[in-house]
């Protein structure tokens, strides 16, 4: 049966990697991190090579998800937390995008990522923050 979670994303201001460790030495489990630097076939910009693209702690069905701010972009304390909703039914989760994102401001339409996932964010109506991964796994 398809399933689907609702995780936060955090965005740090170039201490992810710090914060996510924070995480881990107090909640254990499985820490996963991505540096801009790692992602294939796109050089980072110089500072950057070390910054987290993609942080992501599984502890005990606790899931805390991170990054620092992509190049050109900057975090705004307040403003700084993403509703990352992930699962693998696609035709549930693109109409969740779809719907949600109605009377809002999608920044990043749907669209199959170099991960190999399904990805799009958008901020609703109301401000929220969202981010939709569609996995085929």
């Amino acid at each position: 049966m398809p399933r689907a979670s609702l995780n936060p994303y955090l965005m740090f201001d170039g201490n992810a990697k710090e914060a996510m460790e924070f995480y881990h030495d107090v909640l254990g489990g499985d820490l996963k991190v991505q540096t801009f630097g790692e992602v294939p076939d796109m050089p980072p910009p110089a500072g950057y090579e070390d910054r987290v693209m993609h942080a992501q702690l599984d502890a005990d069905g606790v899931v805390i998800m991170a990054s620092d701010p992509p190049p050109g972009n900057t975090v705004q304390f307040g403003d700084n937390v993403n509703l990352s909703l992930v699962g693998t039914d696609s035709e549930r989760l693109t109409r969740v995008f779809q719907d949600l994102s109605e009377g809002g401001k999608v920044t990043m339409p749907l669209a199959r990522q170099f991960w190999g996932d399904t990805f799009g964010a958008f901020t609703d109506r109301f401000g929220v923050h969202w981010m939709v991964n569609i996995s085929t796994d």
